[in-house]
């Protein structure tokens, strides 16, 4: 049973991480049309196109991808509190967190995990097609520690502080 916990946790949350990916690069206003814009596309159109007819825009911004994050984080909620409690009468709002917990944590995820493939592009390839995203995507982390923490000899450590900062916050989710 804890394997097939842990494989359908995986599942979840590798698609719970594109459409929350997919609401971020909507809101950064990043290009779906390089490389990672079409994986991402590719993967969650089969659920945002058909909740596009129902659940409108706002702001420019598609709650849809939002949406879809929650309800993949409620429905493993429910599974793993319905397979290791049994009766989950009354569970909804420890359900309810769960999912909100899920999304959050998925969302820190991403923005650690841009901070580290940022930091480790620049030593590789600084010229990839994947650079300009990420950099899109980590600047709003890194431009306020960055006025606070100039470089040192040339090298920039906002990248370290910033991910110490979003292990703090994953501490308290």
């Amino acid at each position: 049973m804890q394997a097939l916990i842990f494989l359908l946790d995986a599942v979840v949350s590798f698609f719970c991480t594109l459409f929350l990916l997919r609401f971020i690069m909507q809101v950064m206003r990043i290009s779906f049309a390089g490389q990672l814009g079409n994986f991402v596309v590719a993967l969650t159109n089969w659920a945002v196109k058909p909740l596009r007819r129902i659940i409108p825009g706002f702001r420019g911004l598609d709650w849809s991808s939002i949406l879809v994050a929650f309800a993949l984080q409620l429905l493993f909620a429910g599974i793993v509190v319905g397979a290791t409690m049994g009766d989950a009468d009354g569970m909804l709002p420890m359900l309810l967190w769960y999912a909100v917990r899920g999304v959050l944590r998925n969302l820190v995820y991403i923005f650690i995990g841009a901070l580290i493939f940022q930091a480790v592009l620049s030593w590789v390839n600084p010229y990839s097609p994947f650079a300009a995203p990420v950099q899109q995507i980590t600047r709003p982390i890194l431009d306020p520690i960055r006025r606070f923490i100039p470089l040192i000899s040339g090298i920039d450590l906002s990248p370290l502080v910033g991910i110490l900062l979003l292990q703090v916050v994953l501490m308290f989710l």
